[in-house]
């Protein structure tokens, strides 16, 4: 009988702890040991791996998807955190409100970028084709902010990321906006407009809504490293 109680306790605070962590803690999504709970898309499905406790993304263009049980898989109003690392000439990034796809580019969501020292002046901490930390690969006349047909510029003499070095990934997205962190430092801070049908007609999936993440695999010459990707969901 006793051992009964017990079982019985140990499964009540078990439960207990994981409403706790779905309603106001974070969430593990990536276990350190395997891709369970992520599916690659049928492009090139073996850019994605784990050894030694990191997702590594080494590879030609591809996605993983988050398709695991957390919160049904979808997700509106959420935190997201991630260490991540990038290798020289690495080009990734984290999607949300993204949907699974067999190949390309998603079309559904937005891409936190993932850029070093990529050609690509949208670096690390940009909100991409939004709100872009943009630094000149070639001399340019210096720009506090500048809005064109690529979203918001807003000029830095270097990425907030450092290849080689792991860097603390945070993205909240709450209703209408959007707040992107790197190491801390606030890079974005964006809010839709009302009528917001994207930021130019190709990317017409743009919008907030709700979905899934993904991870980017960028091309062959892109190394990324994920570890301790985690949400706390907010709704």
């Amino acid at each position: 009988m006793k051992l009964v109680t017990l079982l019985l306790l140990s499964l009540g605070i078990a439960c207990s702890a994981s409403l706790a962590d779905h309603h106001g803690g974070w969430v593990s999504l990536f276990d350190g040991k395997s891709l369970k709970g992520w599916t690659p898309s049928k492009e090139n499905p073996k850019s994605f791996s784990v050894k030694n406790g990191t997702l590594i993304v080494d590879g030609g263009r591809s996605h993983l998807f988050y398709t695991g049980k957390v919160n049904g898989g979808s997700f509106k109003n959420f935190e997201l955190k991630a260490r991540v690392k990038t290798m020289k000439n690495a080009n990734g990034g984290i999607y949300f409100h993204t949907a699974y796809q067999d190949e390309g580019w998603p079309s559904q969501g937005f891409e936190c970028q993932v850029n070093t020292s990529q050609k690509d002046p949208k670096k690390t901490g940009s909100l991409y084709a939004i709100a872009n930390v943009y630094v000149a690969m070639k001399p340019e006349e210096p720009f506090i902010i500048r809005v064109d047909k690529a979203g918001a510029q807003v000029y830095r003499e270097k990425a907030p990321s450092t290849d080689g070095k792991w860097f603390d990934y945070h993205i909240i997205v709450k209703d209408e906006d959007v707040t992107l962190k790197v190491n801390g430092e606030t890079t974005v801070q964006w809010k839709q407009p009302p009528g917001y049908k994207g930021p130019n007609p190709g990317m017409a999936g743009r919008v907030l809504g709700s979905g899934t993440f993904a991870l980017q695999a960028h091309d062959p010459d892109s190394v990324t490293h994920y570890q301790d990707i985690k949400v706390k969901v907010l709704d």
